[in-house]
């Protein structure tokens, strides 16, 4: 949820509220406190004046935000992104449709420039908790030389293991489960 206030000169309203929709589509709420109340503002490009008599909401058009809040917006740093790769059980080879991500990891790095990249490598509840651990460190390393060997420019790179700590799908002890079998890129 995005959520912006402005004072902007020539405007119906000199200074108002606007919430935005966020990155992933969805819009959250915010509460805001006037001389006039407290009003709930839950859907996109809905604003309230901040300095009017009216507790009253209305529609903020495209035309206007981008006017108003062009520089706001062009000041936002960009969202780290996330890739989950999947591996073969017990091995650090990848899947087929995992291998096919690689090249799109690697150009959303080049795309970014100088990163902060982190490798988590993950395992599924087979096998026990040490050998786990070993196994998700050496799944983050073959990923780290993967990305490296494509001309990572990182600002910084950490890679670890989080081994069966950290399922993505919950299951017992001694459990085969693909979607636990993973490694976590993510660039900052």
């Amino acid at each position: 949820m995005l959520c912006f206030a402005t004072i902007a000169s020539g405007c119906a309203s000199k200074s108002y509220v606007v919430l935005l929709e966020s990155p992933d589509g969805t819009t959250g709420a915010i509460v805001v406190q006037t001389s006039q109340g407290v009003t709930r503002i839950d859907k996109k490009h809905q604003g309230i004046a901040l300095d009017s008599r009216s507790s009253q909401t209305f529609t903020v058009a495209q035309t206007r935000l981008d006017k108003d809040f062009s520089a706001a917006m062009s000041a936002q740093p960009i969202l780290p992104k996330s890739y989950l790769l999947y591996f073969e059980l017990g091995d650090t080879k990848l899947t087929a449709d995992s291998e096919a991500k690689i090249p799109e990891v690697i150009q959303t790095i080049r795309d970014r420039g100088p990163s902060a990249v982190s490798v988590i490598g993950h395992t599924d509840t087979a096998s026990g908790d040490v050998w786990n651990e070993r196994l998700g460190l050496m799944r983050a390393q073959t990923i780290a030389k993967l990305l490296k060997a494509n001309g990572l420019q990182a600002i910084e790179l950490i890679v670890t293991s989080h081994g069966e700590s950290n399922l993505l799908v919950k299951t017992p002890n001694e459990t085969r489960e693909p979607k636990n079998r993973r490694v976590e890129v993510t660039i900052r």
